[in-house]
């Protein structure tokens, strides 16, 4: 699917005054603080503490041009990330251990992500990619009116581990152009064992099929770079943990047959990983071929492996 790239609708909502709008609401949800699914009901605007230890502040751990993403993120420029520090899931096996469960970063106010955003664009990124955005959703809408104030102009991706609450989602309609959730787990037992989310697949479809509601199937320009859209990250773990089929049939049944995935080999134990038996080593090429085959079995045929 190809298309000319068009203006960001974010820029639109800027200009209809829309966007500070959606900065007040996201504020509102960190007094009693309701931004994922934890719903830990703290006052993080006054520095309480939930889940993700996070308050009034986001935390960078890093950012620069990416080449490791899916191609259509890359292109010839790179995918200009942002690494927030802490996340909202915590999974034992995070392959950003230090960042994610340490809290490796440096607290960054407004005006210091909407600069980053601004280096990357001038960089020559084709994106800005916000990774593990999740618990700073509104510092990241604050930031972004400042930014668009002084040029930002290229498209936004939501790059999340997948544990994002529906009902927040929806307040950034229009302002993100691409969506990647991870989709982890089918089964609540190792969502429960790993992540300490039950509800991750009740969570996860929902959060996907809002996304999907919002951009729909990802669409990309002449050159091969994407401009908006849903796509779908999907870690095979060993012993097939995942559920790679029931993940695919609900992305083909319940999404669209058009979801573009990513089948990702890279597992490999990090964190506390390495004391479980059932996560202590890296997959298999038969696991992930099993993996692919199931994707594809199910219906999906826009595969990134």
């Amino acid at each position: 699917m190809t298309t000319k790239r068009n203006e960001s609708s974010y820029l639109k909502l800027y200009r209809e005054g829309q966007l500070l709008s959606r900065v007040r609401q996201a504020l509102d949800l960190l007094q009693d603080c309701r931004l994922c699914p934890r719903e830990c009901h703290v006052d993080r605007l006054s520095g309480e503490l939930g889940f993700c230890r996070t308050g009034a502040r986001a935390s960078v751990a890093s950012f620069h041009p990416h080449f490791g993403e899916e191609a259509p993120l890359v292109g010839s420029a790179g995918s200009g990330t942002i690494f927030f520090s802490s996340c909202n899931l915590f999974c034992s096996f995070c392959q950003n251990f230090e960042i994610s469960h340490l809290g490796e970063g440096k607290e960054a106010d407004p005006y210091d992500l909407a600069a980053m955003m601004l280096h990357l664009m001038k960089r020559g990124c084709h994106n800005i990619n916000f990774v593990t955005p999740s618990h700073v959703i509104p510092q990241i809408l604050q930031a972004l009116v400042i930014a668009v104030e002084q040029g930002l102009n290229i498209p936004l991706v939501y790059n999340s581990g997948g544990y994002d609450r529906a009902e927040t989602l929806k307040i950034l309609d229009g302002i993100f152009d691409i969506y990647m959730p991870d989709f982890k787990f089918w089964e609540e037992t190792w969502a429960t064992r790993f992540c300490r989310a039950s509800d991750y697949r009740v969570q996860a479809t929902a959060a996907i099929r809002e996304m999907h509601r919002q951009v729909g199937d990802l669409v990309m320009d002449e050159a091969g770079i994407a401009v908006r859209g849903l796509l779908v990250r999907h870690l095979v773990m060993p012993h097939g943990i995942a559920n790679t089929t029931g993940i695919m049939t609900f992305l083909t049944e319940t999404i669209s047959p058009d979801t573009y995935v990513n089948v990702m080999a890279q597992y490999h134990p990090c964190g506390t990983a390495i004391s479980d038996p059932m996560i202590n080593r890296r997959i298999t090429p038969e696991e992930y071929a099993t993996a692919v085959r199931d994707a594809i079995v199910a219906g999906i045929h826009r595969l990134d492996r």
